[in-house]
């Protein structure tokens, strides 16, 4: 018996004292299906069936109500034929079909009757030991229970062991039978010892798993399976046979299945543990399943049952498995649909309309009572709407837009001409359906709606329409109620009617800003407003929309990041996103990264807590940009990444453009430049034309993609067509997307240096307007490229000093690769190697494998030694290194290091200061982040060597 030895050892060493002559009983208890009846047989068939007699019988279902049905099932074989002599020939009324029932156990012939057995088992007993084992006595009728009971206070030192099963819940299903209190004081008689089979731990599931399946089972299997079956044995079996006739086994990909397969093995479990229990029970269950985990206090009401009644159900619910530990709800929603399942469309919907009214009632929470209304066909109660409006809001505050949705849609069946309604189901919307939002928000702007509500409207009509590609139609709208607006609020508009004519002029700018047609407009008409402070949401938004216009129009940093950082520090207050998105935007550019990074990462946060999808993968998209710039490609690959997948898994996950720009973007650098290209024209050319930030960010990770795979020319069309398209557009930066670097550095490799200097000079301009580290060095590339002799190598050292003050790592480490390679040309190969090894080394840092390896080649072109790249920083160190490295990862303090690799402390010190620099830690925690996540492992720490913070330095 698996997991059962020391429930089998005490029933021997009851039978043992049985045997000795000190009568006992013992009552194995469990729940169904745990192997009560198993455990009684395999006891029965060891030791104690050698030295006893054993009389073995079950009680059956529905024998309660036949008197003596128990002990006729025990004692019925040895009746057969045997003369009854005396005074045991008042037990043939007991072991006779068809005995009287309804009597009590204390009526004369009734005790006359328990003499006459007590008389015939005496007779055994005077022959040898004697074992009677009684299955399933919760079906037991009462004078059967109550005969066993008299034998037992009246066998003091008699070789007799009783030995019953019994399920855990039995006191509950028999509370309301006779049978009741002759169980209690059975299983609570001075000789009863009572054992209860406790759920099978996980090395018993595997040893019952390792006879299903000849392979090694996953630890995550086992712990599943458990965890799906209560280690239940009967459970368990079910299971695994389920799981072996789908033809899976157990290793990780069968774990992955135990949950729909365990959740189909639980419901029907279910279903016939209810069927054969009283109706109460299901009446209970049924009132459970409707109400869930947050309406448990009202299952009695919804049963129509007592709280006693509801409290024993429960115990028969928790004893089979079928609550969560703990709880008063049902494990698992296939058990729920399995209870629910008998009943029809009607009957459900009565329970939930029922329900529904008992929470309302109580003054539970709108969305508990709104929960319910959902399963109901229609809402014909006058207090059901508000009821469904309150859960709406309540969804909204709490950031559950979809939950909104529900209770909103509800509302408009009872009322569909309500604008309000269709705003805010619009809006709940946005995130997730766009199209459909927008369809509302139409529907919403019908004829006669006052110009205020057109004008809240007309902004949720803008931002939603940039994620449904709706941005034409939504500036039309925008521009129509900004006149409709003026006319209407007159040149003193109060307070509120300023908010709101400032919000939706927010909105025209941001949405103008995206269009490639509708830029230069969207700017001039920006220019001619007046700056608002930045005290209120809308001030703030309109702010930072206008920073980004203002950047974007070759102006000097300062008036667009002052009003970004304004912008950014508006409180959590609504409409934050797009006023953090574009200060970020404008942040990035002036290389201020570590503020745009903290506003972007409160977009992420608040998408997070609101569950705001769209904007959630927007933000990650453009964080992924910035962590690109500064060479953070693992972090910019896992934030661009997230975003595509996050997108792909939505309805209009082919519309959002940006996160396929975005991991383009970094594959190139990553040394993928074919996956790149594949993801690229992947995207239809509609998706991405219209839009600013999208048609020339497709441009330049295009043309990107076709210089990393050789095709030079194409990569140059691609760079000059993102730069006539910017001019056309009207966009005029140096950090935003430098085409003409990019084109620069190609027509240098072309042997076109002559030509390089137009694209160099056209940078340079828009650099020096701009002035930061980052453009002034790009700009000193492009000139560089251009130029030749010993001006373009000074022009190339400017760039290199200019871009390692920037906090573009990759860009720097380009301009080193460069360097070296015209200094290689030039002969100057000592010269060259200090360059190549920089770049190098810069590369391998940030990611940027394909630099890295063009770098290293050429290092040892120039006569330089450096191990072979793989994406893994740990490329960059020597063997030394990596032992050291390897060993103060693992705990090793410096001076047990030096013992173990026989050499010095100053040695060590040196290697260690040598591997900090190359892979960029600071200390020895992030040391052994590094080990770890580029693959290595740090050793354990030598026998002799000091816990952290010991002598010596570690």
């Amino acid at each position: 018996m698996v997991g059962r030895g020391d429930v089998v050892r005490e029933l021997n060493r009851c039978a043992r004292n049985a045997r000795s002559g000190r009568a006992c009983s013992v009552v194995v208890t469990g729940p169904a299906g745990i192997g009560k009846s198993a455990l009684l047989h395999a006891f029965l068939s060891g030791q104690a069936g050698r030295h006893a007699t054993v009389l073995q019988a079950s009680c059956e279902e529905g024998a309660s109500s036949a008197a003596f049905s128990g002990v006729r099932a025990l004692l019925g074989s040895i009746a057969q034929g045997a003369p009854f002599e005396g005074a045991a020939r008042h037990a043939l009324p007991a072991l006779t079909p068809g005995a009287p029932a309804g009597e009590s156990p204390h009526a004369p012939a009734v005790q006359h009757t328990f003499h006459g057995l007590h008389r015939l088992v005496l007779d055994m007993l005077s022959r040898r030991p004697l074992v009677l084992a009684l299955d399933d006595i919760h079906h037991c009728d009462e004078l059967s229970l109550r005969w066993l009971d008299f034998l037992l206070r009246r066998s003091g030192g008699l070789p007799l062991l009783v030995v019953l099963t019994q399920q855990a819940e039995a006191a509950a299903l028999t509370r309301r039978t006779p049978a009741h209190h002759a169980l209690t004081d059975l299983a609570t008689h001075r000789r009863t010892t009572t054992l209860r089979l406790r759920p099978l731990t996980e090395p018993d599931v595997a040893e019952i798993v390792r006879g299903f399946f000849p392979a090694p089972a996953a630890p995550v299997f086992l712990a599943r399976a458990r965890a799906a079956t209560g280690g239940n044995p009967r459970l368990l079996g079910r299971l695994l046979r389920e799981l072996r006739a789908e033809g899976t086994g157990p290793d990780a990909g069968g774990a992955d299945r135990i949950a729909e397969t365990g959740g189909r093995v639980l419901a029907s479990w279910a279903r016939e543990l209810l069927d054969r229990r009283p109706p109460w029970v299901e009446q209970v269950t049924r009132a459970v399943a409707v109400l869930g985990a947050s309406g448990t206090d009202h299952v009695g009401a919804l049963a129509a049952v007592p709280a006693d009644v509801v409290a024993d159900a429960l115990t028969v619910l928790r004893e089979a498995g079928l609550l969560v530990p703990g709880g008063r709800h049902l494990a698992d929603g296939a058990v729920r649909a399995a209870v629910l399942a008998p009943l029809d469309a009607q009957a459900l919907s009565s329970l939930h309309t029922r329900a529904a009214l008992l929470l309302s009632d109580a003054g539970r929470p709108a969305e508990e009572v709104a929960d319910h209304l959902l399963h109901v066909p229609s809402i014909p109660e006058p207090w059901m709407p508000g009821v469904l409006l309150e859960a709406a809001a309540r969804a909204e505050q709490l950031g559950a837009p979809e939950a909104a949705a529900r209770y909103l849609y509800r509302v408009l069946e009872v009322d569909p001409d309500s604008v309000e309604v269709r705003f805010r189901l619009a809006r709940s919307l946005a995130e997730t359906a766009p199209p459909e939002a927008i369809g509302l928000l139409r529907e919403a702007l019908a004829p006669g709606v006052d110009v205020r509500t057109r004008a809240r409207i007309a902004a949720q009509f803008g931002t939603t329409g940039l994620a449904a590609r709706e941005i034409s139609v939504a500036l039309d709208i925008l521009e129509d109620v900004l006149d409709a607006l003026d006319a209407e609020l007159g040149p003193d508009p109060l307070p509120a009617d300023r908010e709101l004519r400032t919000l939706v002029e927010s909105v025209l700018l941001i949405v103008g800003s995206h269009g490639r047609s509708t830029f230069a407009a969207t700017r001039k008409r920006a220019a001619a407003m007046t700056l608002p402070e930045g005290d209120t949401p809308a001030q703030c938004q309109k702010l930072a929309a206008m920073a980004v216009l203002t950047a974007l129009d070759d102006q000097p940093p300062e008036p667009s990041v002052n009003r970004a950082l304004r912008a950014s520090s508006c409180p959590q207050l609504p409409l934050k996103s797009w006023s953090l998105i574009n200060s970020a935007i404008v942040l990035d550019l002036a290389d201020r990264t570590d503020d745009a990074l903290r506003a972007l990462d409160r977009v992420l946060r608040h998408g997070r807590e609101n569950s705001a999808i769209w904007t959630y993968a927007l933000a990650l998209s453009i964080r992924a940009g910035i962590q690109h710039g500064l060479g953070a490609l693992p972090d910019a690959l896992a934030d661009a990444s997230t975003a595509v997948r996050i997108s792909s898994a939505e309805r209009w996950g082919e519309v959002m453009v940006l996160p396929r720009l975005a991991l383009a973007g970094v594959l190139v650098d990553r040394g993928e430049a074919a996956s790149a290209e594949a993801l690229l024209t992947s995207i239809e050319p509609g998706r991405r034309e219209e839009y600013v930030w999208t048609h020339h960010r497709y441009l330049m990770a295009h043309g990107r993609a076709r210089r990393a795979l050789g095709d030079a020319e194409g990569a140059l069309a691609l760079f000059r067509e993102c730069g006539r398209s910017l001019e056309e557009a009207e966009v005029h930066h140096a950090a935003y997307l430098p085409w003409w670097v990019e084109a620069a550095c190609v027509l240098a490799e072309l042997g076109r240096a002559e030509e390089a200097q137009e694209p160099a000079a056209h940078g340079t301009r828009l650099a020096r307007q701009w002035g930061t580290p980052r453009v002034l060095g790009l700009a000193a590339l492009a000139r560089g490229v251009a130029t030749p002799g010993d001006g373009g190598v000074e022009l190339l050292g400017e760039a290199v000093r200019e871009l390692a003050s920037s906090p573009a790592r990759v860009e720097h480490a380009r301009a080193e690769l460069v360097l070296g390679k015209v200094l290689l040309a030039d002969g100057d190969r000592p010269a060259a190697r200090e360059h190549l090894r920089a770049a190098a080394g810069l590369a391998q840092r940030c990611g940027a494998l394909a630099l890295g390896q063009d770098a290293r080649a050429t290092l040892v072109a120039a006569g330089g030694r450096m191990r072979k790249m793989t994406g893994s920083p740990l490329d960059l160190l020597t063997s030394m290194e990596r032992k050291v490295a390897s060993l103060a990862a693992g705990g090793a303090g410096n001076r047990s290091i030096a013992q173990s690799l026989y050499v010095s402390l100053r040695t060590v010190e040196m290697h260690l200061t040598s591997v900090y620099r190359k892979l960029g830690v600071a200390e020895r925690a992030q040391l052994a982040e590094v080990l770890r996540s580029s693959g290595g492992r740090g050793a354990r720490a030598p026998r002799s060597a000091p816990r952290p913070g010991g002598q010596g330095f570690g």
